[in-house]
């Protein structure tokens, strides 16, 4: 199932991303702060147990998370959304998975992977700005569940409706928190209206 996070903060902040004329800076500052509102979001479902603690006047019985939290990148995007996730959850372990398009066919090649162990309970969740084919998010997945890695939760700035149907269609056990369900893919696979280049904006590459 898919979330789009339609709150005023994450609406403001994000016209603000899509800009081109917003520099790097500031876009790095606003894919940390839309990030940690979707992830908020996202995590909304997680499990609790009781946790009893004394307060200065009395005791009283609180809740404690009851899963270790995962965040995984996709490199290398998804690495301007982890601070973001970390300030939210600052216990959280963080893995990577990194993954490219192959030239020709555009396929998406796994070149590293870095997954936590000996976690209790995990909940994954993969961290990528933009959804746009489907393709690298696919294969993130694919890479976490042959090792074992559920539940898994997909968080992305931006996404294409045909990326969402292509991660649906393959896992429908996952779930996509997005801040924009945007209109298309364009005849090149990038997100119109979208923000560009995700990874150039960040990092100022071309």
């Amino acid at each position: 199932m898919y979330y789009e996070i339609t709150h005023p903060l994450v609406k403001h902040k994000l016209t603000v991303l899509r800009n081109n004329v917003t520099q790097h800076k500031q876009f790095r500052e606003l894919v940390s702060e839309i990030t940690i509102l979707l992830g908020y979001e996202a995590m909304r479902n997680l499990e609790i147990e009781p946790l009893k603690v004394v307060t200065p006047l009395a005791g009283t019985v609180g809740a404690k998370l009851r899963s270790d939290i995962v965040v995984i990148p996709i490199l290398r995007a998804g690495m301007g959304m982890l601070e973001g996730m970390l300030s939210l959850s600052p216990n959280a372990r963080a893995g990577f998975v990194g993954i490219y398009p192959d030239p020709v066919t555009k396929q998406p090649i796994s070149y590293a992977e870095k997954l936590p162990q000996g976690l209790m309970s995990p909940h994954y969740f993969i961290i990528d700005p933009m959804l746009a084919t489907g393709n690298s998010i696919v294969a993130a997945i694919n890479t976490l569940k042959e090792n074992n890695c559920r539940p898994v939760t997909v968080i992305t700035l931006i996404a294409a409706p045909e990326g969402i149907k292509r991660v649906e269609e393959i896992h429908p056990d996952v779930d996509i928190y997005t801040a924009s369900i945007d209109e298309c893919l364009d005849e090149n696979n990038y997100i119109v209206p979208g923000l560009g280049n995700a990874g150039d904006r960040l990092f100022g590459t071309e």
